[in-house]
């Protein structure tokens, strides 16, 4: 069974850094897109920064400059770099994957989602 697990969220004083792992487990064929997106109570799901296959990248304009994301596909892992964070990140953090796996029918893709970790900055 695929599941995607994050680690690394937890309480940081504004201008600190956290670093965000989300780990791929189970049969995968592939995977492609793999992403970070955030909720903030009272607030819906945003996405935060996404990164292709290929490297491509995509980051939300609150993010830019202070957020990297990288991947290693060998071990199927995601990686979110907070730096310089405000308390306006505070948030729990999800990861998010389009994998391709086995399937009675053949290969699927499917849309998944970790269990979220939490990042709280403090002012």
């Amino acid at each position: 069974q695929v599941q995607l697990v994050e680690s690394g969220g937890g309480l940081v004083q504004a201008g600190g850094s956290l670093r965000l792992s989300c780990a791929a487990s189970g049969t995968i064929f592939s995977i492609n897109v793999m992403g970070w997106y955030r909720q903030a109570p009272g607030n819906q799901r945003e996405l935060v920064a996404v990164m292709t296959g290929g490297g491509s990248t995509n980051y939300a304009d609150s993010v830019k400059g202070r957020f990297t994301i990288s991947r290693d596909n060998a071990e199927k892992t995601a990686y979110l770099q907070m730096n310089s964070l405000k308390f306006e990140d505070t948030a729990v953090y999800y990861c998010n994957a389009y994998i391709v796996a086995p399937h009675y029918t053949g290969l699927r893709g499917d849309d998944y989602w970790g269990r979220g970790t939490q990042v709280t900055v403090s002012s």
